[in-house]
């Protein structure tokens, strides 16, 4: 009978900004909805997003929800 381990799946995005200002907006704007899958910060004009799951699927899914949010974020920052 095989035996299966736990598997954490994690993943790190850098975004780049034209200023710290834009990517502190942006990241204000969608760390509302960090919860304990994910987690935003901004180095300098970089936005910075750690995330986990518990399977590819999973984080897969956190990271398309995630990336739409910075779609809306970005969109309203353009204006």
């Amino acid at each position: 009978m095989a035996r299966w381990r736990a598997v954490r799946v994690t993943c790190r995005l850098e975004l780049g900004y034209g200023t710290k200002k834009d990517a502190e907006t942006v990241a204000r704007s969608i760390r509302v909805d960090d919860d304990a899958y994910i987690t935003t910060t901004v180095a300098g004009r970089t936005l910075v997003a750690e995330a986990g799951a518990e399977s590819f699927r999973s984080l897969l899914h956190t990271l398309e929800d995630y990336l739409a949010c910075v779609a809306v974020a970005e969109k309203l920052l353009r204006g």
